[in-house]
């Protein structure tokens, strides 16, 4: 297993929970969706798990960047 997929898979589910909590604040904060709320939620829940994976892909890298250099 690449040090890449280890670090997306451990931050997977944090970004899962991000994303679904945007998405189920945006259904439940909009009158004309927050309406029709079974049958947004559980597309928001489909879409956080689908959209997750590429964005804990892409963060895994910065992840492991040293961008803050210690200065003596």
């Amino acid at each position: 297993m690449s040090t890449r997929l280890a670090i997306s898979a451990l931050i997977y589910m944090m970004v899962n929970a991000v994303v679904f909590g945007i998405g189920a604040v945006t259904v439940l904060s909009i009158p004309s969706l927050s309406e029709n709320a079974t049958v947004w939620l559980p597309t928001v829940v489909v879409a956080s798990f689908i959209l997750s994976a590429p964005l804990a892909w892409f963060i895994a890298p910065h992840m492991r960047s040293r961008a803050h250099k210690m200065t003596q």
